[in-house]
C-alpha cells in the first residue's frame, strides 16, 4: 500500500514456517539470554520452546493454558494463565507464583496479554476468552467489565486503568513509553493513551481501525521507530505512528500474535493458529530485557 512499507518489509522477504501441528498458538517471547523462543499452545496446555538447533520441544506442561508471555526486569517469566485466571511469575528456583488473580476480591476474567514497563510495573489485559473449556476452564465472570490493569513494581498494588473495552487484548508501549496502545478485538480498533508519570493512562482515542473477515486485532507490537503492528484480516497490519495503514504482511494462516527476536531484534516470530512462522524485517523491534 505504501513505499514506506517496503522500507520496513523487504520485497524479497519470505515467511518461513518453523513448526506446525499445534492446537492454537499464542504469546511468542524471544529469550535473548538463552537464544530461544517460547510460545503458548493454549488448548494443548503447554508452553513450547523453539531453538535453531532442536526445533520445537515442550518447555512447560501443564501451563495453566497460558496466553501472553514476557519477562520482568529480573528476567523471570511472566505468564497470563487462562485456566487459572491469573498472572504468574516463575521464580529462580522454578516455583510458579501468582502475582495477580483478583481485583477488589473478585476473580479476574482470564488475563490475556502482558507487558513490562522500564520501571518494573506490569500491564495486562483481561478479556473473557479463557472462560471456555478450549482456551481455559469453564467459569462464571465475577467482574462485570473487561479491564486493563497495572501492577506496581513492588507487586503490592493492582490498579484498574480502563474498564470500557469490549474485549481488551494486545498492548504495547511506544519506544519512549509515553504512549500505550491497546486493541479491542470485538470492536476492531486500536486505541492509544497518554501514559502519566504515575503509570496510569489518560486521553484515550482511536488510533486506527481494521475491517474485513477472518482476522481481528489481537497481537500488537511497536518497533524501534514507533510503527505499530497489529494482527488483523489477512495477516499483520502495519501502521505508521500517525495511524496510517502502510500495508499488510500476508500469512498462510490467521495470525494471533508475534514478537521480535534474534540477536539484532529484526526477525518477527509469528504464532498463527496451528503453526509458527518467522520473517526478516529491516527495522528492529523493541527488545525484551
Amino acid at each position: 500500500m505504501s513505499s514506506e512499507f517496503r522500507r520496513i518489509v523487504p520485497e524479497d522477504a519470505q515467511v518461513e514456517q518453523l513448526g506446525t501441528g499445534f492446537n492454537f498458538t499464542e504469546g511468542p517471547l524471544w529469550v535473548a539470554a538463552w537464544g530461544f523462543l517460547l510460545f503458548s499452545d493454549m488448548p494443548a496446555d503447554r508452553i513450547r520452546k523453539w531453538t535453531p538447533t532442536e526445533g520445537v520441544t515442550n518447555f512447560r506442561v501443564p501451563c495453566g493454558k497460558s496466553n501472553g508471555l514476557t519477562l520482568d526486569k529480573q528476567g523471570r517469566l511472566i505468564a497470563c494463565e487462562h485456566a487459572n485466571r491469573r498472572v504468574s511469575r516463575t521464580e529462580y528456583d522454578g516455583a510458579v507464583v501468582a502475582i495477580a488473580s483478583h481485583y477488589e476480591g473478585k476473580k479476574l476474567n482470564s488475563p490475556n496479554d502482558v507487558i513490562v514497563k522500564s520501571d518494573g510495573s506490569i500491564y495486562f489485559s483481561d478479556p473473557p476468552y479463557g472462560l471456555t473449556a478450549e482456551f481455559g476452564e469453564p467459569g462464571e465472570r465475577e467482574l462485570d467489565f473487561c479491564g486493563v490493569y497495572r501492577l506496581s513494581p513492588d507487586g503490592e498494588t493492582l490498579t484498574l486503568l480502563a474498564d470500557d473495552f469490549a474485549t481488551p487484548n494486545g498492548l504495547a508501549f511506544s519506544p519512549d513509553e509515553s504512549l500505550l496502545y491497546i486493541d479491542d478485538t470485538e470492536r476492531m480498533h486500536i486505541r492509544v493513551f497518554d501514559v502519566k508519570e504515575d503509570g496510569t493512562i489518560a486521553n484515550g482515542r482511536i488510533f486506527a481501525e481494521e475491517s474485513g473477515e477472518e482476522g481481528a486485532p489481537d497481537g500488537l507490537k511497536v518497533d524501534s521507530e514507533g510503527n505499530v503492528y497489529v494482527t488483523g484480516p489477512g495477516g499483520i497490519w502495519l501502521f505508521n505512528p500517525a495511524g496510517e495503514h502502510l500495508g499488510t504482511i500476508e500469512l498462510p494462516e490467521g495470525a494471533a500474535n508475534f514478537a521480535w527476536g534474534d540477536s539484532d531484534w529484526k526477525t518477527l516470530y509469528i504464532t498463527a493458529t496451528t503453526s509458527l512462522y518467522r520473517i526478516r524485517l529491516n527495522i528492529k523491534g523493541i527488545p525484551v530485557p
